[in-house]
């Protein structure tokens, strides 16, 4: 157990021209350290400490939210259907269970943020933590 492990997530973030964008990255500051000293040692990256809202998601067959930015900077995890995100920039990905995005397309200019909508015949369920902070412009990826 010494190979640190690297965790992919897709980053919807807003660029220096107010446009939404996304591109694929890896949190990598994980750390081997039990959660407490009678636990044994697990990978964790921890996050900045912030308050968080977190909410159980279900988007029926069908479902498409046209353009809209994401109310707050978030983390979304599948957990099982598919769905996907499309970009200001024409970007479009298909995400599926175990996949992470974090969503911070807050402040876009012309047409809002992004759109995103179901794909296939099941519905996708996923877990959303939104994060109380401010959202930053022009830094994808800054999560690592």
């Amino acid at each position: 157990m010494s190979d640190t492990p690297a965790m992919p997530y897709w980053h919807v973030y807003v660029d220096a021209d107010g446009v939404s964008r996304q591109a694929r990255f890896e949190l990598t500051r994980f750390e081997l350290k039990g959660i407490n000293p009678q636990v044994a040692p697990q990978w964790n990256d921890r996050m900045e400490p912030s308050q968080a809202g977190v909410t159980f998601t279900v988007l029926p067959v069908g479902w498409v939210g046209e353009w809209h930015e994401n109310p707050k900077p978030q983390w979304i995890a599948i957990l099982t259907g598919r769905w996907f995100v499309e970009t200001m920039d024409g970007t479009r990905v298909e995400m599926g269970p175990g996949e992470l995005m974090m969503g911070e397309d807050q402040g876009t200019r012309g047409r809002k943020g992004h759109r995103s909508g179901t794909v296939g015949e099941e519905p996708c369920t996923m877990i959303v933590t939104g994060l109380d902070i401010p959202p930053a412009v022009d830094q994808p990826g800054r999560f690592r």
